[in-house]
C-alpha cells in the first residue's frame, strides 16, 4: 500500500509550523509571559450573535480561551499567553476551519495601544527581514505600520457612512465586501475605534463614542483581534444579557451565563488582550492561499 502522498507532501510546510510556533513561544518566554493552559471544554462561551460554539455533552467547546485567561488576570497574574485550539461551528472556507489553532495574549495595566507595538515586533521576531512576499505581493513590516480608524475607512472605502451601515444592519457585510478588499496589500493594516455598539468584550473611549478595539489585516486577511478590556461587571453582564437574547430570538442555541467570570470581573485590573489566529498566519508566513496546506488533517481528511 502507498503512503498517503497529500499527507507526505505536507512535511516541509509542517516542519515550518513547528519553527515559527516555537519562535512565538520564545518571543513571549523572552518577555517575562507566563504561557499558560486552560480547559478547553466549558460549561459556556461568550454570547456573540455571529458565532456558535460547538456542544460537547451538556457543555461546549471553547470558541476563545478569553474567559478563562481574564479570570487569570483577576486572581493577580501578570503578562500571560496561550495557543490552544478552538472551535466554531459551520465556520469552514480557504481561510476558515471549524477547529483552528489561536494564540492569545494579555497584558494587565495595559491598553490597546501596547498590542499594536507586540504585533509589530512579534513579526519582525519572525521575519528580522521585515519582508514578507504573498502571493507575489510585497509587503513592507516596517513599523509603525498605518493605523486607519473606522469611521475613516467607511469614508474612503464603503458606499455609506458608519452611521448608515449600523441602522440598516449592513455593517459587518460592508467591513468584508467593501472595506477589507481595499486596504493597501503592500502593508498590514490596523484598523481601529470599532463603533460603541461593536464593542464586544473591550471598553469604550473616554467619551463612550467608540471602542478601544482593532484588527489587524496582513495579506488581505483579518489576523487578528484586540480589545483594551472591559473590567465593569455591571456592564459585561448587561452586554452579555442583550447578546444572549440577540441569539435566542435569531433561533440559535442558548449559553448559561458566565457566573464566575462576570463575578471574578470586579477584580481584574486595567489591561488588553488579544487573539491571533495562528493558521492564518502560517499562511502568510508559508505563502499558501488554503488553510487546509498548513493543517495535517483537514476536516473532510478524517
Amino acid at each position: 500500500m502507498e503512503p498517503n502522498w497529500q499527507l507526505a507532501r505536507k512535511r516541509p510546510t509542517l516542519e515550518k509550523r513547528a519553527r515559527i510556533v516555537q519562535a512565538i513561544r520564545a518571543f513571549f518566554i523572552e518577555r517575562d509571559f507566563l504561557e499558560i493552559e486552560t480547559p478547553q471544554r466549558i460549561p459556556t462561551n461568550a454570547p456573540e450573535l455571529h458565532i456558535d460554539a460547538v456542544p460537547s455533552g451538556d457543555w461546549f467547546l471553547q470558541t476563545s480561551p478569553e474567559l478563562a485567561m481574564k479570570r487569570l488576570l483577576a486572581a493577580g497574574y501578570g503578562n500571560i499567553f496561550q495557543i490552544s485550539h478552538c472551535w466554531r461551528q459551520g465556520e469552514r472556507g480557504k481561510q476558515h476551519l471549524p477547529e483552528y489553532s489561536m494564540l492569545e495574549w494579555y497584558r494587565p495595566e495595559a491598553d490597546y495601544q501596547y498590542l499594536m507595538t507586540d504585533c509589530e515586533n512579534l513579526l519582525a521576531r519572525l521575519l528580522p527581514e521585515l519582508t514578507l512576499t504573498y502571493q507575489g505581493q510585497d509587503i513592507d513590516l516596517t513599523p509603525p505600520w498605518p493605523r486607519l480608524c473606522v469611521q475613516d475607512a467607511f469614508k474612503q472605502y464603503a458606499t455609506c457612512s458608519v452611521e448608515e451601515s449600523l441602522a440598516t444592519g449592513r455593517f459587518d457585510e460592508q467591513i468584508s465586501l467593501e472595506i477589507e478588499p481595499n486596504l493597501p496589500k503592500d502593508r498590514p493594516t490596523i484598523l481601529f475605534e470599532y463603533p460603541a455598539c461593536q464593542a464586544s468584550l473591550a471598553r469604550l473611549s473616554k467619551d463612550s463614542t467608540v471602542a478601544e478595539r482593532f484588527e489587524l489585516y496582513l495579506g488581505g486577511m483579518e489576523l487578528a483581534n484586540a480589545f483594551s478590556e472591559l473590567t465593569d461587571h455591571a456592564e459585561q453582564e448587561q452586554r452579555f444579557t442583550s447578546e444572549e437574547a440577540e441569539r435566542r430570538a435569531s433561533g440559535k442555541q442558548p449559553y448559561p451565563p458566565a457566573i464566575p467570570f462576570i463575578t471574578e470581573l470586579a477584580n481584574m485590573p486595567p489591561a488588553a488582550g488579544i487573539a491571533l489566529g495562528i493558521d492564518r498566519l502560517i499562511m502568510l508566513l508559508c505563502d499558501t492561499e488554503q488553510i487546509d496546506h498548513v493543517v495535517p488533517f483537514p476536516p473532510e481528511q478524517l
